[in-house]
């Protein structure tokens, strides 16, 4: 019997449905298998878009009430309409569900709706049914929220981010478990809407993994905001009554307990691969102790013709790093050799001000043994971040002390997310801090930030 298809991918969300179209373009016969009732996965339905279309509206709401004052625009009677705010977010998530599957159709993409399990290699049973004949299977199911001893998310009371996308009015007290992306970015829009946020973070500092100067800094901006952090303290439990939640909270490294209350507590300590009725265990797909699949340089597991990518694979769990993994594991599958360079993968936290990061970290470098030089350059130095006012943050540029060769670049500022896809372009040609130096900027832009910290590591900056 010939097959159904040349590929069947297993997942719908930004690594799987442009893993599918990209498959398409190079020829194969192709399908994708998503459960949900739209394409897109966690991060359009309820992840990456929802949240970035929130922390938009919530930090307009946040200027009319106060930033916009201080250019003597006074603007009174600012009212919040939450339900009108949910559905503009519900509308622009539509738009973009639809959108992929109006790709799907416009590049021969079948999606074959329900619930995928390998029952074989090279068969894929959807809900339970009559097994479908492919030559390849490509796993993108991607993450779920990871669940947190003694604290039972219920999406009303405790809830993870898909609960905070919803919530039907503004709490009083709210509780963040976790100083990480998720945590900040929806506790973020959630004060800015007008509740008082706690963070509540297991280490010393926020965002894990990020630069410590690009933590401490963006600690005291939250500070200063209004949100409030309990570091280095851990939730051991958590008590659901009609009125709210009592946590109980106590030391990282032991002592006393003592009781915090909140109308909503979000729970946001992370994210870990989900597989669940994939079938794995039955095929011998090795995966490793954390739950990510092993995979060799082709994204192929330990069986042959079945492939995985994203958030079920080491790696950020990030939509792009998922999407970089699509193209190049099908583009590998149909002979071509591309590759990903994970070191060059931008890291952004949504938030206001943002913050951006790629490369190595100078905690990384000072791991390692790297000689390298730093350069830093405050946004209050910046005449486009003073014209706009918003002069919180700074870039600092990272470079090998030998070569010059750009090592990392870590941002704190206003619309820092785009700006370093600037310093990614120049990193994956290997450029040095020299060449961002010597390229000219426009002016008055904030990206003349990045050329005075580039200078700065020739200790010759203009403006400082």
């Amino acid at each position: 019997m010939s097959n159904a298809y040349d590929l069947i991918v297993i997942g719908g969300g930004p690594g799987g449905y442009v893993a599918a179209i990209r498959a398409a373009q190079l020829g194969m016969k192709t399908a994708c298998v998503e459960m949900r009732p739209t394409l897109g996965g966690t991060c359009l339905n309820v992840g990456c878009i929802p949240s970035k279309a929130l922390l938009h509206a919530s930090e307009r709401y946040a200027e009319m009430g106060e930033h916009m004052q201080a250019w003597g625009i006074e603007a009174d009677g600012v009212s919040l309409d939450l339900r009108k705010m949910m559905t503009k977010k519900d509308d622009v998530v539509a738009g973009l569900t639809g959108g992929i599957a109006g790709l799907f159709k416009k590049n021969k993409v079948d999606w074959l709706q329900g619930r995928g399990e390998i029952v074989a290699p090279g068969k894929v049973s959807i809900d339970g049914g009559e097994p479908i004949e492919t030559a390849n299977i490509l796993i993108a199911t991607g993450s779920e929220v990871t669940p947190l001893p003694g604290i039972n998310i219920d999406e009303e009371r405790i809830v993870s981010s898909t609960g905070a996308l919803e919530l039907s009015e503004v709490p009083s007290e709210m509780v963040v478990i976790g100083g990480g992306v998720i945590g900040l970015e929806l506790g973020s829009v959630w004060m800015r809407l007008g509740a008082n946020v706690t963070v509540i973070e297991f280490q010393e500092m926020l965002l894990p993994g990020m630069d410590t100067d690009v933590r401490k800094e963006f600690k005291k901006i939250l500070t200063k905001q209004g949100m409030s952090f309990r570091m280095g303290q851990k939730v051991t439990s958590a008590e659901v009554s009609d009125t709210g939640v009592a946590l109980s909270v106590e030391p990282a490294v032991g002592g006393a307990s003592e009781t915090l209350t909140a109308d909503v507590v979000l729970s946001a300590v992370g994210r870990r691969p989900y597989t669940q009725g994939l079938g794995l265990d039955a095929l011998g797909v090795a995966v490793d102790a954390r739950g990510f699949i092993d995979v060799d340089h082709n994204y192929q597991t330990n069986v042959p013709g079945i492939f995985a990518i994203g958030d079920v694979i080491k790696g950020p769990m990030l939509a792009h790093k998922a999407e970089e993994d699509g193209v190049v594991a099908v583009e590998r599958l149909a002979g071509q050799l591309p590759h990903v360079d994970y070191n060059l993968v931008p890291g952004i936290v949504y938030t206001a001000p943002e913050v951006a990061s790629v490369g190595a970290t100078e905690d990384q470098l000072k791991a390692d043994g790297i000689s390298y030089r730093v350069g830093k350059f405050p946004f209050l130095a910046n005449s486009r971040a003073r014209a706009v006012g918003h002069t919180d943050g700074f870039v600092k540029m990272l470079a090998d002390a030998t070569t010059d060769k750009v090592l990392g670049v870590h941002i704190v500022g206003h619309d820092a997310g785009t700006m370093i896809h600037e310093c990614a372009a120049v990193m994956e040609f290997g450029g040095s801090s020299e060449d961002i130096a010597r390229t000219c900027h426009g002016h008055p832009t904030l990206n003349e930030a990045i050329k005075e910290a580039a200078l700065a590591v020739d200790k010759r900056p203009i403006h400082i």
